[in-house]
Formats: C-alpha cells, sequence, structure tokens
C-alpha cells in the first residue's frame, strides 16, 4: 500500500484524532495479513513550520520510500479509509509511472484565492479534494523531490495548498495533471451513496457551552446576521458611540493593518474591563460567521492550552517562514494564547502593520502552533469549488463585495447544522 502521511496538526485534539486513524489502518492491514503500511503524521517529522505545506517535505519521502514503496498516499485525520477498494483502485495504475490520484475540484469563475488562475477559462485546471485521499506514484516523487532540492520554491505566500500543489505538479504542462478516482469519495461514512467508495468522512464534533468576544466595527449587516447569536459582543473604533455602542481602543483608524488595534483588543481581553471568559474570536466588520457551529468546533478544544484557530495561511515557508491565521475568516484564541503572547512582548512595528501576520510571526518565535480549520474562509462562497463546500459545513466567509451580506448568511451560515445542499435546495442568491 505505500505510506500514509497524515496532514495532521500538532493540537491535543488533532493528535488524538490522527493517532485513532492510524491505529485503524494498521488494523485493517493486520486483518488483510499484509505488510503494514508506515503511517506519518506530518508534524512530527521536523521542527520545520512549513511542513504542513507539504512540498518542503518531498525530498525526506524520496530519499526514505523512494526504493522500497509504490505510492504516498495522503490523508486528513477525517478520513477514513476501506483499506482493500483502496488496493483495488491503486492497482489499476502502472506504479512504475508518473500518477496524480485524487478527486477533482474545479472553479466555475477565476478568483482571488487561486491568484485569478487560467482567468479565460477556470474550469480546465482541476485540484485534489484532501479531504477525500490524494496519492502520489513514488516515480513522480522522486522527480518533484528532485525539482525541490534544485530550485527553490518561487512562492512567498501558501494560501490555498491543494491548489498549489496541484500547479507545482503540472509545472505548466510538463507534468502530469490529476487523474479522476470515483472511489475517492468525501460522502459521509453512512451514506447509502458511499458503497463503492474507498474513502469516506467522519464527522466527531459534540455541542458544549461557550463564552467569547466578538469584535470589530459595527454594520447594519452585522446586526441583522450573526449578532443575536452572540454572548458577549463588543464594537471598537476610534471614537466611542453610545448609539451603537462602540469603544475607544485609543488607537486611530487605519488604511490598512489593524495590529495596534488588534493588541489594544488583547489587552482589553485580559483587564477587568470585560468578563472573564475562555475564547477570544476577532473578526472583520465584513465576516460573517455563525457562532452556533464555531461552539460546536471549539467543543473539540481544551481551552487551558494555547489554542490559536482559523484558516492557516503561510508566507515563506520554504526559507523558514511562518504560518498566520488569515483574518478575513476570523481568528479565535484560547485565554492561555492571548496571555503568551502579551507575555512574550510581542509587539506591533506600526498600528496599520498587519495584525494577522504580525500575530502569525509571533506565534512562530514563541514555538506555539497554529490550528487549521478549513471551516473559515477568507473569501466569498462563490470563490470556492461548489464540491468543497458540499461537504463542509462552514463556519464563515469574508468580503461583502458584490453580494447580498443577509442571503449570503441566510444560505450558507444560518444555524441548523445541516450541509448547504441540504439547507435550501431552492435558494437562489445573487452573488
Amino acid at each position: 500500500m505505500g505510506e500514509n502521511p497524515f496532514s495532521l496538526q500538532s493540537n491535543s485534539f488533532h493528535v488524538k484524532q490522527a493517532e485513532r486513524r492510524r491505529a485503524d489502518l494498521l488494523e485493517q492491514a493486520h486483518s488483510l495479513r499484509e505488510d503494514p503500511p508506515v503511517v506519518l503524521c506530518l508534524h512530527s517529522l521536523s521542527d520545520n513550520e512549513g511542513d504542513w505545506s507539504i512540498l518542503p517535505l518531498l525530498p525526506y519521502m524520496s530519499r526514505s520510500f523512494g526504493r522500497n514503496s509504490s505510492w504516498i498516499v495522503f490523508l486528513q485525520e477525517e478520513t477514513n479509509v476501506n483499506t482493500v477498494p483502496l488496493l483495488q483502485v491503486l492497482a489499476k495504475f502502472d506504479k512504475d509511472k508518473e500518477w496524480f490520484l485524487g478527486k477533482p475540484l474545479y472553479d466555475e469563475e477565476s478568483t482571488i484565492i487561486h491568484h485569478y488562475a487560467f482567468a479565460e477559462n477556470p474550469s480546465v485546471f482541476k485540484y485534489p479534494d484532501f479531504a477525500a485521499a490524494w496519492a502520489l506514484s513514488i516515480p513522480l516523487v522522486v522527480r518533484l523531490a528532485d525539482k525541490v532540492r534544485d530550485e527553490p520554491l518561487k512562492s512567498d505566500f501558501t494560501i490555498d495548498l491543494k491548489h498549489e500543489i496541484a500547479l507545482y505538479i503540472w509545472d505548466n504542462g510538463n507534468g502530469p495533471r490529476l487523474t479522476a478516482v470515483p472511489e475517492l469519495c468525501t460522502e459521509p461514512e453512512d451514506s447509502p451513496r458511499a458503497h463503492h467508495c474507498a474513502t469516506t468522512l467522519r464527522k466527531d464534533y459534540s455541542y458544549s457551552a461557550l463564552e467569547s468576544i466578538f469584535i470589530r466595527d459595527k454594520t447594519v449587516q452585522v446586526s441583522k446576521t450573526w449578532e443575536k447569536d452572540a454572548l458577549f459582543l463588543e464594537y471598537y473604533s476610534d471614537h466611542a458611540d453610545p448609539s451603537i455602542p462602540t469603544i475607544n481602543l485609543g488607537v486611530p483608524n487605519t488604511e490598512r493593518g489593524h495590529c495596534g488595534k488588534t493588541f489594544a483588543i488583547l489587552q482589553r481581553f485580559l483587564s477587568n474591563a470585560v468578563p472573564n471568559t475562555k475564547w477570544l474570536v476577532v473578526v472583520d466588520d465584513d465576516t460573517l460567521i455563525s457562532l452556533p457551529r464555531l461552539r460546536v468546533l471549539l467543543s473539540c478544544y481544551d481551552p487551558s492550552e494555547p489554542v490559536c484557530l482559523g484558516e492557516r495561511y503561510g508566507y515563506g515557508l520554504s526559507q523558514g517562514g511562518y504560518s498566520y491565521i488569515t483574518g478575513g475568516g476570523g481568528m479565535v484564541f484560547s485565554r492561555e494564547a492571548v496571555v503568551r503572547i502579551l507575555n512574550s512582548g510581542c509587539k506591533c512595528y506600526s498600528d496599520d502593520a498587519p495584525d494577522d501576520m504580525v500575530l502569525g510571526m509571533c506565534l512562530n518565535a514563541l514555538g506555539l502552533p497554529i490550528t487549521h480549520s478549513p471551516l473559515f474562509h477568507q473569501a466569498r462562497p462563490d470563490d470556492y469549488a461548489k464540491d468543497l463546500l458540499a461537504h463542509q459545513v462552514p463556519i464563515s466567509f469574508h468580503k461583502h463585495w458584490n453580494i447580498n451580506p443577509v442571503a449570503v448568511f441566510n444560505k450558507w451560515l444560518r444555524n441548523d447544522m445541516k450541509t448547504p445542499n441540504e439547507l435550501d435546495k431552492n435558494a437562489k442568491t445573487e452573488l
């Protein structure tokens, strides 16, 4: 079967989830009397912050497994694997040739999160849905590893890893495109439609209570969407307005970046001016967020740990850079995380510095991991592949450009804990 690296995170909840998945894979191999696969957790392979972006790890994979394996199969911790059909699927392909296998996604329109790639016809380029698992044949791994060693990775920012990996493998037509494998699925594990699937999805979230502070400037869209679901909410501006009300933090508004304001919010969170709560959630005034769904997600995490949660981006990961939570989708911090950030002495180099990236540098210096969730979104629903959103229960979207924010909230984020396809199959929204 080859190797199965998990795209894993070092938070204790995710470690436990991955260990269960690893144990299941090994038990299946034992019952089949197959040689057990090597199951790797990516976060544990080295101290390199960029390991989650996978490409920097290819030389290690080539060196360690290039001679005695046939495939590298990448899983996420929520990906169930049925070993027998997966082996049958892989056997259909010549292991001595270059193969890039997965469940294909594509963009119907060019999108900012993919840097408007293939603007004339974005649907021609396919990239893998990581939740379904994806696979590289060893000959392809070996060649890509040589390429990584010989040519420095050029991209400064890592934004949507699955699209960027597909672009790197395709290499302007010099490498293989993604081959669709119908048996790699994102159906729920108990779905009657999953009878042919080698992979399915598992979800283990449970409910619990949550106290949080939610921030940024008040808008009419906030009051008509998620405001009513907040247990404790404050709005911040550069002047106090009791009619809203807003709170003046003593930091002027800036055209670009909000670092000064965000660090003032961190300090206020730990002060006696607000209730002692477990979680701090920082959102922009053009962020749409489902607080009930966020409560479900946060029930997985221990707030006594330094949890920093959101949509993870990377800057300069191949050159010793850092990860950060992109601010537009929402940044979530446990109280312990805020304490460690402020006690470290980390601060803004200017009030208008990018707050999310400065916080990323702080967390990197402290050795605190960022916990990624694909349920936070830096862009609008139309900026993501429909097949990707179809198996998600989204927590947030960002930007009000060319949309009706209330309609988008009602379609995608209203609290009934169903997938978008089930929410309202007849909903029509002008986006």
